[in-house]
Order: structure tokens, then sequence, then C-alpha cells
């Protein structure tokens, strides 16, 4: 038994009375079709299971379609949630999405740019590591681009979501401020970024409540496990005065925690931890772990509405900020006598 024949534009067009140009402006959305015709079109193409080629679409269009979407991590939980936001927008947008992790590696993250302007995707969402040059090829390429979870500093025009990281990090100071500590070491990444955001509003925050800020209590760290390790066993075995920890992601938060464990230390009667990021496992500590969260899904979904649903508001009045949201738990107590 032959093997049926995919239908064709043509055999379309012959089913509903009508040319091949107008079936290609029912599926393609361009040019006047009325209601009737484009019923009697839709009709046929269901009748003869009728299938519109991609590849052709994009081939006359010369864009392949889709959003790129780069993240430094698809395993980290906030970039996961990221993730997860873009790709339930996309779906109900009738979108396709690819995902690309570009591992914070600003070459890396420049070979995935140009491979998804080459193919002509109709735009990209990235949490940005690298160049700004590469990124203003890709912004004069592609129909629109948008950063979520950061921006890079020379690019103020290119549209943005973000996490309010600074007001999540005067939250968490306050909170700690007002427990009683005055001696709080202040985890964070090197400078770029949320990092910088972030030590920036530890800093304006203590410098308003009149807590003076002790340069030796500021340590910052590669994003990587090893060195946020390092960094938080230098703190606390350096300064045995520390009565505070906040560290300004989750990575560095483990840290700490690891840090205090294998030092005896005692959490919170001891030294109080707290973290930027509310992860899964922050809850499962003992005690559970104090931690701002910020909302990873909501800013990988406005940003793909951002990109696709409203292209008139972007880079209007700036970026979109979304509000954070300060978890109180059991890692965070009042102060007590200096540890020895």
């Amino acid at each position: 038994m032959a093997e049926r024949r995919p239908a064709t534009v043509k055999d379309v067009a012959a089913s509903a009375g009508v040319g091949v140009a107008t079936v290609s402006r029912v599926f393609s959305g361009t040019g006047s079709v009325s209601a009737p015709t484009r019923e009697r079109v839709l009709a046929a193409a269901r009748a003869l299971d009728y299938r519109p080629s991609a590849l052709g679409r994009g081939l006359k269009l010369r864009r392949s379609g889709g959003i790129g979407l780069i993240v430094p991590d698809v395993t980290d939980p906030f970039c996961a949630e990221l993730v997860a936001g873009v790709l339930a927008c996309a779906r109900t947008l009738g979108e396709h999405v690819i995902v690309d992790a570009a591992g914070g590696d600003p070459a890396r993250e420049a070979e995935i740019v140009e491979r998804l302007v080459e193919q002509r995707v109709d735009g990209i969402i990235a949490l940005p590591a690298g160049d700004e040059a590469d990124w203003r090829g890709a912004a004069r390429v592609c129909s629109s681009v948008v950063f979520a979870g950061r921006t890079l500093p020379g690019m103020p025009d290119v549209p943005a979501v973000l996490a309010d990281d600074a007001g999540g990090v005067r939250s968490l100071t306050e909170y700690l401020a007002g427990l009683g500590h005055r001696r709080i070491g202040f985890l964070g990444a090197t400078p770029g970024g949320p990092s910088r955001v972030r030590e920036r509003a530890f800093r304006g925050t203590l410098g308003r409540l009149g807590v003076p800020v002790e340069e030796d209590l500021v340590v910052a760290a590669r994003p990587a496990r090893d060195a946020a390790y390092a960094a938080a066993a230098g703190l606390l075995q350096r300064r045995a005065d520390v009565t505070a920890v906040l560290a300004a992601g989750h990575i560095l938060g483990e840290a700490a925690v690891l840090v205090a464990r294998e030092l005896d230390l005692r959490v919170p009667a001891d030294v109080s931890i707290a973290m930027v990021d509310d992860v899964a496992w922050a809850e499962l500590c003992d005690p559970p772990l104090t931690a701002v969260a910020r909302p990873g899904r909501d800013i990988g979904y406005r940003a793909c509405e951002l990109l696709l649903r409203e292209p008139a508001r972007r880079g209007r009045g700036g970026p979109v900020l979304l509000p954070t949201e300060l978890v109180v738990r059991g890692s965070c107590g009042p102060l007590r006598a200096p540890r020895r």
C-alpha cells in the first residue's frame, strides 16, 4: 500500500477554491483576508491534515523563529526557576525556546550569542555575564534582546527584568541590626552585576543605621564552591568577634553553614547566618535558614512577556523591578555574649 503524500499549500488552495497566495496570507498572518475565506482555508487544511512548513517560512522570512535563552547554569536553583518562567510564558504564546548555558564564561557566552544570531531567532533573553560589545551586535541583528536577573552597566537601553536585590539586602541588614548585631560579616561575589548592588545596599543600610562598616568584614569570592568555602572560613576564623554573616548568594550561604559546623559554632547562639536566595535546602537546614526570596520564575515569565507581547514598553522607564521577600527562620537570633 502506497504511503499517502503529505498535503501541500497547492492542495489546500484547490480544496478551498482560492489562490496559493491567499493560503499563504492565512497561515503567515500577513495581508488582508476576509473572515469567510479564512475559515474556508482553515477547514480545507484540517480536512487535508495540512501542516505549514516552519523551515520554508523561516527561509522566506530569513528567520528561524523562536527565542534564545542564555543562563549561566541550568542546574542553579534561581536559573532553573527563571528558565521555567520563560518556558511557561513562551508556551502560552505559541513560541519555542532554545536554551543554552554559558557557565558564567564570557567567551562561551559570546559563542552562544553568535550562534543564535546566525540562526536568526526572533529575540534573545539572557542573564548576561559577558562583553557589552557582543550584546550590542546581537541587539542590532535580533529584533529584540531582554536581560533577566542582571544587566550590563554599559547597556542601559536594553530592557531588563530584575529582582529588587537592593531592597532585599536592605531588609535583611535591617533585620540583623534590629536583633542587636553590629559586627556583621558580608560574603559577596567578585564585583559586577547583582553583587555590586547587594554590597552597596549592605554598606548603605549600615551607614544609615549608624553602624560602622569594617572593611575586614566584607569579603569577596569567585562564584565557585571552593572559593566560597575559603572566603567563609577565612572570615569566621580571622574574626572571632563576628556575630552574624550575610551571604550574598546561596553558594556563599552554603559555605557559611558548612564552615560554622566544622568550627563547632552554634547557629544562631554563636553566629547568625542569613543569605540571598531562598533555595529548597534552606528550609531543611538545622536550624532552617533565614533568606531573601527572589522571584526567579516571575522574572523569566515577565521577561518573555516583554520580549514577545509588549515591544512598545521595552526600555521605557528603566528596568522592571520585581519585589523580593524576607523569609525569617531560625538561623538568626538576638545578639548574645561574643564567642571565644
